[in-house]
């Protein structure tokens, strides 16, 4: 199979072939001629098989048959966080090179002015986080009835990062004749409720197991006493020599402080999370994607945003307390077939994550002791989870801090408040 097999013309062919790109992956086999036949389409994939490619070279394919001398938006991308917007943004941009197409991306954290003026120039296609997306349409800056094609992307990092509001005051502002593509990690009961509102007649389409990991990715478990996780870190890097390796945390304060540390060892590194200037992330990532910065500590905001073909390592030195955030963490490395190193560093207060996180990927991990960094014995039949999320920071309609780690049914608190898509 080839991408001209599934139906795209000359100037997509171009442009896929000027990116590298030879044969599509199994979900863009499977998504594109579902949606070049203008169906609604409920697509799971994981994270680094070209979710992406799978919308949006379609998307061009059919806008492109038919543009006009302004510019209206005619395809909205809806998506969770600024680092994936940009990404998306990015990837729409490459795959137009030989169109005339026009698109832009709108996010919160900067300065609307920039992107209010590249808008009244016209753009066919628009990528935005939902905040700033409803909050530029409720200054009249957005005009979104001529939408014709409506993507959800990341949908269940968007229900996850509680956005569920949000959406159905965009759809609500939509036009009700459109075709809607919703792409996801995983095909959860949240997931599926979700597209019943938005899709009519849905293809379903998937390219892996729900919640499975990339098997090109080598997962290393190894138990670790927690006052030793920083040294065991340093150790790791500086032996192997690592010269990319992204390190997340739970929290933004210990994003910081390993950050800090790091750098005092002489091993250059930078910390992206929600209290970081869109400008600051913007830039550490840069540094980080041209080899600029050896290490990137992240929160799981950028578990989606970043996207680098061959990441060699990534280093879990926190355990996440949301089972599937490890899938997707772990997604950034063995990306489009290359291999890649999954580390995780579990201290004893972390083995109930790692049960769960077992059951959820259907995996048992070996777990290794690495001499002079053993953790304390317990009595591992006798371990509980943990009483709430601790150490987890959410935003917007975080979960409720009395469900346990992946109990769906208290999803969102009553009466959170949004952060405007500063995500």
């Amino acid at each position: 199979m080839t991408f001209k097999d599934l139906g795209l013309s000359d100037s997509l062919l171009k442009a896929i072939e000027k990116k590298g790109y030879t044969q599509p992956s199994p979900i863009q086999e499977k998504a594109i001629p579902q949606v070049l036949q203008r169906k609604d389409v409920l697509a799971s994939a994981q994270t680094g098989t070209g979710k992406t490619a799978g919308f949006v070279l379609p998307i061009l394919e059919i806008l492109k048959k038919e543009t006009f001398k302004r510019p209206q938006v005619r395809a909205l991308v809806l998506t969770p966080t600024r680092e994936l917007a940009a990404q998306i943004q990015q990837n729409v941009k490459e795959y137009s090179t030989f169109t005339e197409l026009k698109s832009t991306v709108i996010f919160g954290g900067v300065n609307q002015k920039p992107q209010v003026f590249t808008l009244k120039q016209g753009v066919d296609i628009l990528i935005a986080t939902p905040g700033r997306l409803i909050d530029l349409n409720n200054q009249g800056f957005i005009n979104l009835k001529k939408i014709e094609i409506f993507v959800l992307d990341e949908a269940d990092r968007m229900l996850d990062m509680g956005f569920v509001r949000d959406i159905q005051r965009i759809m609500a502002i939509l036009p009700e004749k459109r075709q809607n593509l919703l792409f996801s990690a995983t095909f959860s009961k949240e997931i599926k409720k979700l597209a019943n509102g938005i899709l009519t007649n849905p293809v379903m389409v998937e390219a892996t197991p729900e919640n499975t990991t990339v098997e090109v990715i080598k997962q290393r478990v190894i138990r670790m006493d927690k006052p030793r996780k920083t040294a065991y870190t340093i150790k790791m890097i500086s032996e192997g020599d690592w010269q990319q390796v992204l390190i997340f945390t739970r929290t933004k304060h210990g994003a910081n402080k390993l950050t800090e540390k790091l750098n005092n060892k002489k091993i250059s590194a930078m910390a992206i999370h929600g209290n970081k200037s869109q400008n600051h992330r913007t830039k550490a990532l840069a540094q980080f994607k041209k080899g600029e910065v050896r290490v990137l500590v992240a929160t799981d905001i950028a578990a989606r945003g970043i996207d680098i073909p061959l990441l060699p390592h990534v280093i879990n030195y926190e355990i996440p307390n949301i089972s599937e955030d490890y899938v997707h963490r772990i997604g950034r490395t063995g990306r489009a077939g290359a291999n890649g190193v999954a580390i995780s560093l579990v201290d004893n207060d972390e083995l109930a994550y790692i049960r769960d996180i077992e059951k959820l990927t259907k995996q048992t991990f070996d777990k290794e002791i690495i001499e002079g960094y053993e953790p304390p014995h317990i009595d591992e039949s006798q371990i509980k989870k943990p009483k709430g999320n601790p150490g987890q920071t959410r935003g917007r309609g975080s979960r409720n801090p009395n469900s346990k780690p992946g109990n769906k049914k208290h999803y969102y608190q009553k009466g959170s408040k949004g952060n405007g898509g500063k995500r």
